[in-house]
């Protein structure tokens, strides 16, 4: 293999070096930029101390003499504020104890001056085949904590067959998409497909939902915070933005972002620049932005609550995806799926769904779409004692939608003609928030009792 398919094959790098010797930077600069990495190289601790604050760097190469200041101190320093970054301690004045002491403040690697082009790139290959191991471990362990079975991008619908292939193309870009659709339609899914088909599939995909989390903390679980920027902060919060650098973040219901909150989120996008709540400082991150949606946004615009220019800017790329009833034809595959997916959970091996259940599905209207199906699904696997599931170990909404209408006084649980409603109303209206006022509700109580149903 050449030079340059070994570079293409290997992860880029963001690399800090400091070194007092304006050669030695010169030298290194050029030797990691022309492999593709992204490089900045500083001459003090000040600057090295500034740049970790502003970038989030993936390895330093890290000088012990740098005038008066010790590298060994900033080994430490660079650490507190980076634990993932792997540090190689360069020095003239080589000896085993400089390294043990190297090694017991963090670094990874120690490589005595002066040193070949062949040694820097084995001590490269090396750090970066470990940083690369390790966000896959994260990625993995992500993927692991994640309780949802993956939807089947099989479809008989053409409209979603559109969808699945415009999907595909724009996952070559790192433009912004929006994903439209109806609540529980699988924009979080195709979302996570988005970065899985991407070149950042190999860094971290976070997920933030807008309307979960008041405005305080929704700032900074997107940003970050500092020690002491109020109450309950009782240590630095780095944020999703900086968590998820070099991948992907999912703004999921991003109708409900506050105004306040708008602003900062154009900025970074536009810019890529942010400051933690609390700091001062302005930091930079490379994370791709992936939006989702079943508001009204034009509407939205018009009333002043969402920003025009930041509507603009989200809507680079627009994806609408169908509800579960337009694509009925579908809706036997995907069950299907999700027995699999419970089975295996669930240790148990139940074979498939009798006829009138599978009738029953058709005939539904799906107001939680696949969300709801899924809950359907989980909960008929967890109950069922047979090897097919029947008609009984349906949710009784279900039969009750498909039935005469429920009236006020049946023998029903209130909890049920509460759901019933709900679902009712969701099916009836346009958007969630013309939901909320015909229920008069707010959208986070909404919002609360669709998680609770699986709406």
């Amino acid at each position: 293999m050449g030079t340059v398919e070994k570079a293409a094959s290997a992860p880029l790098m963001n690399v800090l070096v400091v070194d007092d010797e304006s050669n030695i930077r010169k030298t290194m600069t050029m030797f990691f930029e022309i492999r593709g990495h992204k490089v900045t190289a500083v001459s003090n601790v000040r600057d090295a101390l500034t740049e970790n604050g502003l970038q989030i760097f993936d390895l330093a190469f890290v000088d012990i003499r740098l005038g008066l200041d010790s590298g060994l101190d900033l080994v430490s320093s660079l650490l507190a504020g980076s634990p993932w970054l792997k540090i190689v301690v360069i020095t003239a004045f080589a000896s085993v104890d400089t390294a043990v002491e190297a090694m017991k403040r963090g670094a990874a690697d120690y490589l005595p001056k002066p040193f070949s082009p062949e040694q820097l790139k084995l001590v490269l290959e090396r750090l970066a085949s470990i940083r690369m191991l390790e966000q896959r471990i994260t990625l993995l362990q992500a993927d692991l904590s994640r309780n949802e079975p993956d939807v089947s991008l099989s479809s008989n619908y053409p409209p979603m067959q559109k969808v699945i292939e415009l999907a595909r193309q724009v996952s070559t870009s790192d433009a912004v998409v929006m994903l439209r659709g109806p609540s529980g339609t699988g924009k979080t899914m195709l979302a996570r497909l988005i970065h899985h088909w991407s070149n950042r599939s190999g860094n971290p995909f976070g997920v933030i939902s807008c309307p979960s989390l008041s405005q305080e903390l929704l700032e900074s679980e997107l940003f970050g915070h500092v020690k002491g920027a109020f109450t309950s902060a009782v240590r630095d919060n780095p944020g999703r933005v900086a968590s998820c650098e070099g991948g992907t973040l999912f703004l999921d219901e991003i109708g409900d972002l506050p105004l306040s909150i708008q602003s900062k989120l154009l900025r970074f996008i536009q810019e890529r620049e942010y400051e933690r709540v609390g700091d001062q400082r302005t930091r930079k991150a490379n994370v791709r932005i992936i939006a989702a949606t079943n508001a009204d946004l034009e509407s939205a615009v018009a009333s002043g609550s969402f920003r025009e220019d930041l509507y603009y800017r989200l809507n680079v790329i627009q994806i609408t995806l169908p509800s579960l009833c337009e694509r009925s034809g579908d809706i036997e595959a995907i069950a299907a799926n999700m027995l699999a997916f419970f089975n295996a959970q669930n240790h148990k091996t139940i074979l498939g769904f009798t006829p009138e259940v599978l009738r029953i599905f058709g005939d539904y209207g799906w107001p939680g779409n696949i969300r709801e199906l899924r809950n359907v699904v989980e909960r008929a696997v967890i109950l069922c004692s047979s090897s097919t599931i029947g008609v009984e170990l349906l949710p009784e909404t279900m039969a009750l939608v498909l039935q005469q209408p429920t009236r006020i006084g049946d023998r029903v649980k209130l909890e049920t003609i509460e759901e019933l409603h709900i679902r009712r109303v969701l099916s009836s209206v346009s958007s969630v928030q013309e939901a909320a006022e015909v229920l008069g509700i707010d959208k986070a109580t909404l919002w609360r009792k669709r998680k609770q149903f699986g709406l």
